[in-house]
């Protein structure tokens, strides 16, 4: 089985509502998943916030709220392809 995250991108951000320098929102990453002769699609809506300092560019925002579905991605993948035993 192997997972390529083929697509990334910001589906929707906001400020917490109690949390002062905190974003949350999601993110969609898409994921192709082969097996063999076999692919299929996935897509993922993954809930993830970012602590920003005042007068944070959007891009910033976006990127930071990227790498973190990113390291849930990365965790996720890790997860279904557990290294071989000893």
């Amino acid at each position: 089985m192997t997972l390529q995250l083929i697509d990334i991108t910001v589906r929707d951000k906001q400020a917490h509502p109690r949390l002062a320098g905190r974003i949350t929102g999601h993110v969609r990453a898409v994921l192709i998943d082969q097996m063999g002769a076999s692919e299929q699609t996935h897509e993922l809506i993954i809930p993830v916030w970012a602590d920003v300092q005042d007068g944070t560019s959007d891009a910033d925002i976006d990127m930071a709220l990227m790498v973190k579905a990113a390291d849930i991605v990365s965790r996720l993948k890790a997860n279904l392809n557990p290294a071989t035993p000893l």
